[in-house]
């Protein structure tokens, strides 16, 4: 088939390289206009962009895909956005982390007869963890499975049928990072499949179910700050939950530390006898911190400036204390 393909981080590049590998012919990129990053704050690609690059695919990254924008610069770029999707001759369209929202007229674009829509990766259990982070809220939820959604696109969030779905496992040393990483493979493999499946005329759309729907907002720096009175099992979520962002934060001595992984001890590993933040003590490079209810074992730390290291090497690196060292605990 022909398509037009969405996207911008290397979880959608991913799945545009299994697209092309699997003989279809991407004859457009859409994607983010790149982006400062870096100490130098150069322009960086996005990983899709680059892939078109290297294929000679037409990409374009305008800002918005609105035609009705106040700022006439990023009405031109939607107007000719809508222009080119118009003219081109496509099969369907796939979106995968785009970071746009696809206006009804951009969708209906895709399902003008003789064409099959536009079909979106999500990587969760729809209607469970629509929106943005639905990997990290799985983790934080302490959800026991995930998985993959191929959905044909409609105008609301993440609402519309669902053509196919895989589900695996979420392990206990699970981090939003490793997750990612899974589910960024089995999207794109999950893809191509559905792809084969509408091409054949065997695919099926389920309406999603009224119940047990839930959002997956945004995550914001400001939930980084660990509350030590929650229970133990709350934060070693969070702690794996905000790994690689935005880094699950805690003072200790004055110091802000990072906290980046962790686990349930097994049980007898380390007395709760402490106030929450307290640290109980160490194995061989964990550190045992009581929590409102249980205890934490943190595996990973960094200081300010500093590299990750484990967390028993990190919190002896601040010198020797006469009382035991224990982190804040969140106002």
């Amino acid at each position: 088939m022909k398509i037009v393909f969405a996207g911008t981080p290397e979880f959608a590049a991913q799945a545009m390289r299994a697209i092309d590998e699997a003989g279809h012919e991407i004859v457009l990129a859409l994607t983010q206009p790149d982006r400062r990053a870096g100490r130098g704050m150069h322009l960086h690609a996005s990983p899709v962009k680059e892939f078109a690059l290297e294929k000679n695919i037409p990409v374009l990254q305008p800002e918005t895909l609105k035609r009705n924008s106040a700022d006439p610069l990023k009405q031109a770029q939607a107007q000719e956005a809508y222009q080119k999707l118009s003219a081109i001759e496509f099969d369907a369209m796939v979106v995968v982390a785009y970071g746009l929202i696809l206006p009804q007229e951009i969708l209906d674009i895709a399902q003008r007869p003789g064409r099959f829509g536009s079909f979106n990766i999500h990587a969760s259990l729809l209607p469970r963890w629509r929106g943005a982070a639905p990997i990290q809220r799985a983790i934080e939820a302490g959800d026991k499975n995930t998985g993959i959604c191929i959905m044909q696109m409609d105008a609301g969030l993440d609402t519309g049928d669902i053509v196919l779905i895989k589900t695996f496992p979420i392990t206990p040393d699970e981090t939003s990072a490793t997750l990612h990483d899974r589910l960024r493979t089995l999207g794109a493999k999950s893809i191509v499949e559905a792809l084969q499946l509408v091409a054949e005329g065997r695919s099926t759309r389920v309406r999603q179910e009224s119940a047990g729907i839930t959002y997956a907002e945004k995550i914001l720096k400001s939930e980084a700050e660990i509350d030590w009175n929650l229970s133990a099992v709350q934060i070693d979520n969070r702690i794996r939950a905000f790994n690689p962002f935005p880094g699950a934060t805690s003072n200790i001595e004055s110091e802000p530390m990072k906290l980046w992984d962790s686990r349930i001890p097994s049980v007898g590993s380390c007395s709760e006898t402490g106030q929450p933040g307290e640290v109980l003590g160490f194995s061989n490079d964990s550190a045992y911190i009581q929590c409102g209810a249980g205890v934490v074992e943190v595996l990973e730390m960094q200081k300010p400036g500093g590299k990750k290291m484990p967390a028993k090497l990190c919190l002896q690196s601040l010198g020797s204390q006469e009382k035991p060292f224990r982190f804040h605990a969140k106002e």
